[in-house]
């Protein structure tokens, strides 16, 4: 095993850095793309209800690697949209920005749902105290039941975030050069199967073990008194 971190050092070092980059950009476009379709299914308005609504059950319920794939395939190759410019390195910057994309809009339906079973938990006197003092639905929202739902579901919201680390590796299917692509390469041209398996396997224990105990000490200190 030791032999072959030595060997792909580098590479290993450039995969799950990959591997970071997708975590962290889709991460943060779920986080605002899922809060902005939660607070959609909680509007007094019916069409923003209903888009919100739509909008988690289609995402939901496709496969990521569909949605990745159509991102490349349907977008860059069939209607010719381009998310880099050209150069020698735009197709990879493409790939990756795809990528991201295909990441952001499946997880945040999985953020809208958590964030709105932590609206569900604000009691209903919060949201009346806002309106008395004249708050508008938005305002209401932002000031009032956003802050507690999101103490609230600090623990889901850290879960969702370990999946999209997992999930990242789907990004494999349109050439992104993550980790799960070079094991796929290190596996065609080593023996060593079950070393390269254990040393992804550790790679991902090593990224996600911290945000576990990141997120379930932050819930412990911001849950909301009840």
């Amino acid at each position: 095993m030791f032999d072959l971190i030595s060997q792909y050092d580098d590479q290993l070092v450039d995969a799950f850095w990959m591997t970071i980059k997708l975590t962290v950009y889709s991460a943060v476009l779920a986080l605002i793309l899922g809060t902005v379709i939660a607070a959609m299914r909680v509007s007094p308005v019916p069409i923003a209800r209903w888009f919100g609504t739509a909008y988690v059950t289609v995402f939901r319920n496709t496969p990521l690697t569909l949605i990745i794939v159509f991102c490349q395939i349907g977008l860059y190759t069939s209607l010719g949209l381009r998310l880099a410019g050209s150069g020698p390195k735009s197709l990879m910057e493409n790939n990756f920005r795809f990528a991201v994309l295909g990441l952001s809009v499946y997880t945040a339906a999985f953020v809208c749902e958590s964030l709105r079973s932590g609206i569900n938990t604000v009691p209903l006197g919060q949201s009346e105290a806002g309106r008395s003092l004249g708050f508008t639905f938005t305002q209401n929202l932002r000031l009032v039941v956003l802050p507690q739902a999101f103490r609230a579901v600090i623990a889901p919201l850290g879960s969702v975030l370990i999946a999209l680390t997992k999930n990242s590796t789907i990004a494999s299917a349109i050439t992104v050069a993550e980790a799960s692509f070079l094991m796929a390469k290190m596996i065609e041209t080593e023996a060593a199967v079950i070393e390269i398996g254990a040393i992804f396997a550790i790679g991902f224990i090593i990224l996600t073990l911290p945000m576990g105990l990141l997120f379930g000490w932050l819930a412990k200190r911001y849950e909301v008194a009840r």
